[in-house]
């Protein structure tokens, strides 16, 4: 897996228009997001491409929701995108809506009736697609084509007032049905919907359709690059088209690949069906590739705006290893990441020659990667829990932890000798039974001995109860769109594993959702919202390393 910066060749094509002056050297992008649903990593590609190419070249990047479809769209989804884009770290120049334009997209459909190059066509959905052809043979002409301008002017005005119903009429450019390029073959540019929109309420029943209003919606602002993903470049001719015949500011589209991961899906469509048939508890379950998601489990704007610029700028579509993702959470959560105590699966164990009753504050790093990162102390106690791998019975050749009459050091703090051990009647072990070298504090140690391995613990006196959910991939397949059949059906059913009866160290009861923690030897995670001080939920980013490549590798 290859973690170099990857190439972008849209900056080369912007450095050199800004060297030639082009629109007066300006850049403008702007980030145009359907609020049909909550951003995922792949938008989060396209969102530090359009402001981070910006920013790059001393320019500004507009927001602009493309709520033109008022049936799927919604005020939740319009805040989330700002909450995500802000998140990641960025700033737009000015928000906008396609539903700011309306009246000039309308005036603008008026023109083109005006010049002959639309008209009203009462054809159903199904004939206008058959009338489209295939790309090997020619559309025919629909028989409303030669309707009269002043006929089409009263037709479009009469469904701008709600005079029909939809799907009754559509208005279509009239430009060439026998086109190899699809989109040219008279395509719709208004269609009727009597359907109340969140931010216009019942002003409109017609709306215009993408191709129409997103060109024009551009050249109103006076975009100067405007970067699409790879599946619109077939739309590029048409978007030039518009603009020509409309006479408008020459925005020009460009397009590159989009980022697909693998063990997952990105179509909004795809994800809204596992958040309304419940295989998750939402569009930020841990488990989702939404951006809001990968908040709440515990990644950070760092890693994902490291991520986009690893996978580079592209003109071939490919499959990004979520391996990579994995990386890049890692190498910055290894920075910032407070390493504390947690036991996932206790075991207590009793140290029969500490004394009873007495604690002591023990000091230990916070971050060993960064010394500003200072110390805190711990409690010890005579009563411990420790992981319940961390002891064997009867222990396998370099197994160096605990097991009877084994020693073993107790990260910062001393090192303890399994003297004994009891059962539960079903033969799982129940308690260990140890002693401790009161020389060998850590820092302090003056006892002279040697030992191999070094284990977390907590003391159980002091020990935080909490719950531990543990995340795995959605699919147990690396592209569950392409498969056959339904692409629920590999959803991986292990996917979320929680965990009970953890302890942790009291300093962790004060967490709150954002701080993160690397849990010793077990991970990094992050508190869920759904964490309080009276029951603790920790959600684990990403393992230590990369293990899901070991186990489907043996």
């Amino acid at each position: 897996m290859s973690t170099e910066k990857g190439p972008n060749f849209l900056a080369e094509i912007i450095a050199e228009d800004v060297k030639n002056g082009k629109h007066g050297g300006r850049v403008l992008t702007r980030f145009p997001p359907e609020p049909n649903g909550y951003l995922h990593i792949g938008h989060s590609k396209s969102i530090c491409l359009n402001f981070g190419i910006a920013q790059q070249f001393g320019g500004k990047t507009n927001l602009r929701f493309d709520d033109t479809n008022p049936e799927k769209e919604e005020t939740e989804y319009v805040e989330s995108i700002k909450a995500d884009i802000k998140w990641l770290g960025f700033e737009w120049a000015n928000e906008f809506y396609a539903s700011d334009y309306f009246s000039k997209l309308y005036a603008f459909a008026v023109r083109l009736i005006e010049k002959n190059l639309a008209y009203v066509d009462d054809s159903s959905a199904e004939e206008i697609a058959n009338m489209k052809g295939t790309p090997t043979t020619p559309g025919m002409e629909s028989p409303y084509r030669l309707r009269t301008t002043e006929e089409n002017l009263d037709l479009f005005a009469r469904m701008r007032k709600g005079e029909f119903k939809d799907g009754e009429k559509v208005l279509r450019a009239r430009i060439d049905m026998t086109s190899p390029n699809m989109h040219f073959r008279d395509p719709i540019l208004y269609r009727i919907k009597h359907t109340d929109h969140h931010r216009t309420g019942s002003e409109w029943c017609i709306y215009p359709m993408y191709d129409f209003a997103h060109g024009q919606s551009d050249a109103i602002e006076e975009i100067t690059h405007s970067i699409c993903t790879l599946e619109f470049e077939v739309h590029r001719p048409l978007y030039e088209w518009f603009i020509s015949k409309l006479e408008l500011f020459p925005s020009h589209q460009y397009e590159f690949a989009r980022l697909n991961l693998n063990y997952t899906v990105m179509s909004k469509r795809k994800l809204l069906q596992l958040v309304n048939d419940k295989h998750v508890s939402g569009w930020d379950d841990p488990r989702m590739p939404t951006i809001s998601a990968l908040r709440r489990r515990g990644y950070t704007p760092e890693s994902i705006r490291n991520f986009a610029e690893r996978v580079g700028v592209a003109r071939r579509e490919n499959i990004i290893d979520v391996g990579l993702l994995e990386f890049c959470v890692r190498e910055d959560l290894n920075k910032k990441a407070t390493r504390v105590m947690a036991v996932l699966d206790p075991l207590k164990m009793i140290i029969e020659n500490y004394p009873e009753g007495k604690s002591e504050m023990l000091t230990t790093d916070n971050n060993t990667e960064d010394e500003k990162a200072g110390t805190r102390e711990i409690p010890f106690s005579r009563e411990l829990f420790i992981e319940a791998d961390d002891f064997m019975e009867t222990p396998e050749k370099k197994f160096f932890r605990l097991a009877p009459g084994k020693m073993v050091r107790l990260k910062s703090a001393f090192i303890v000798e399994c003297t004994d051990f009891e059962k539960y009647e079903n033969g799982k072990v129940s308690l260990i039974r140890a002693r401790y070298v009161p020389e060998s504090k850590s820092g302090q140690d003056t006892s002279g001995l040697q030992v191999k391995g070094v284990i977390h613990w907590v003391s159980a006196q002091h020990a935080v109860p909490a719950e531990i959910r543990l995340y795995e991939r959605l699919f147990n397949v690396e592209d569950p769109s392409s498969e056959e059949g339904d692409f629920k059906e590999y959803i991986n059913p292990d996917s979320l594993h929680i965990l009970k009866n953890a302890m942790l160290e009291p300093s962790l009861k004060e967490s709150k959702p954002g701080m993160l923690y690397q849990f010793m030897r077990k991970g990094y995670f992050t508190p869920d919202k759904d964490s309080s001080a009276e029951k603790l939920v920790f959600n684990r980013t990403v393992t230590l390393k990369d293990s899901f490549v070991k186990e489907t590798t043996k």
